[in-house]
């Protein structure tokens, strides 16, 4: 019998395997040393955010009697840092479209606009007041970005096991800005004379000139930063830190029609939003609700500082435990939320002595204020991780943009009815 050749045909399988071997390669993963040098430039500019933001609620006795603002005025000045939230859709398209460095260039140029317009040394004092209130919206734009990205700064250029440090120290150092305006303001800015807490006669020109010599330093450092991030800031590493920096994301559309569809994202967006947005607007104007109790403004301002750096330092601290054991994130925001309930019961009630007969002293307005600031602002980082976790692979930027945005929203709306409050007060 001859042996007949196998046609081509003959030669293929019979069975074709479901899933046929490729040759994608692993992803290549490294770890920078530049991060940090980014996370610093960073949170720079969300430092000195935070400080321009609230530059007039710890010295607010001094500007009334040098710029004639009202109450109202200082309640709308902090207002402006919400509103500027308002096109944060827009800001989250560029940072998704364009990236960090386009985004943060933009919001840096907002804020050298802004800080310079209020230090323009006009004699008018209506113009005056106007070009104070432009630059305060000024730098409220650039808090869509400042105040979303540090998640995704740190998912594009850290570790996993370093990430919730990074967001930690990127989301928080904002607030550590608005706690060195409490410090700087009264210690740099004398309050006028027969003012609690006044000892010394000032005139008005010298606590004027001491007003204008902290705007023109806020100037000169943002001034100094915007250049840096101009000469060097990369909105990525040449290679991912990790498998998820390095993984596809769903487009701008589909992120927010996920996010708005998801019932427990939006469900931990309320819990986050609510009381940070509070507290937020209600440190902004700590100087005028304390007022009425006796306190004065240097007080006003070490309260005011030590309960956003507690939050801050522990924040960091929370965020690093929560780096090494992950799953125990929802129990580590329901003991905070308990203690700041706690803490602002406490505080409400001292207010109110004269219906609990409680012993209203500084020992107590200290702690219970210094309390509410460190369990509520210590809970951002941690809120943020958890956030990240549950709507992934939705990009960071957009995810902390809309948590961000209902903050900011809960912010306005409480200095909104502060200011009829103001308003009808003596």
């Amino acid at each position: 019998m001859g042996a007949v050749e196998s046609t081509e045909g003959e030669r293929e399988p019979l069975l074709v395997p479901s899933q046929p071997a490729t040759n994608t390669q692993p992803v290549l993963s490294r770890v920078y040393g530049r991060r940090w040098f980014v996370l610093t430039m960073f949170s720079l500019l969300g430092f000195m955010q935070g400080l321009v933001w609230n530059t007039w609620g710890p010295i607010q006795v001094s500007a009334k009697h040098v710029f004639e603002f009202s109450p109202t005025d200082i309640a709308v000045l902090v207002m402006w840092g919400p509103v500027g939230y308002l096109p944060w859709l827009l800001f989250m398209w560029l940072m998704d479209k364009k990236g960090l460095r386009a985004s943060l260039l933009l919001s840096a140029f907002f804020m050298l606009l802004g800080a310079a317009l209020r230090s323009v040394p006009l004699k008018d004092l209506y113009y005056r007041r106007w070009m104070i209130h432009g630059g305060q919206l000024l730098n409220g734009l650039a808090g869509p970005t400042i105040m979303s990205a540090g998640p995704l700064l740190s998912t594009t250029w850290f570790a996993p096991d370093q990430r919730a440090t990074a967001t930690a120290i990127a989301s928080l150092i904002g607030y550590l800005g608005s706690a060195f305006a409490f410090l700087i303001g009264p210690l740099a800015v004398p309050a006028p004379n027969g003012t609690v807490g006044s000892t010394v006669y000032w005139n008005q020109n010298h606590i004027g000139d001491r007003i204008q010599f902290v705007l023109y330093a806020e100037v000169g450092m943002i001034a100094a930063l915007f250049v840096a991030v101009l000469f060097y800031f990369p909105s990525r590493p040449p290679i991912p830190p990790s498998v998820a920096a390095a993984s596809q994301r769903l487009s701008y559309r589909s992120s927010i029609c996920r996010l708005l569809s998801n019932m427990r994202f939006l469900m931990i967006a309320l819990a986050y939003s609510v009381p940070t947005g509070v507290v937020a607007g209600w440190a902004g104007v700590l100087d005028m609700i304390l007022t009425p109790a006796k306190v004065s403004q240097v007080d006003a301002g070490w309260i005011g500082f030590w309960s956003i750096v507690g939050g801050c330092v522990f924040g960091v601290a929370m965020a690093r435990f929560a780096d090494y054991i992950r799953g125990m994130l929802k129990l580590i925001l329901v003991l905070m939320f308990a203690g700041a309930s706690l803490a602002a019961t406490w505080f409400t009630l001292t207010c109110l002595t004269r219906l609990t007969h409680l012993p209203s002293t500084q020992a107590t307005l200290y702690t219970s204020c210094i309390l509410v600031g460190i369990f509520i602002n210590s809970s951002v980082p941690i809120f943020l991780e958890l956030f990240i976790e549950t709507v992934y692979p939705v990009p960071e930027g957009i995810t902390c943009g809309v948590v961000t945005f209902l903050s900011n929203l809960f912010t306005g709306l409480l200095l909104f009815c502060l200011t009829f409050y103001f308003t009808g007060s003596p």
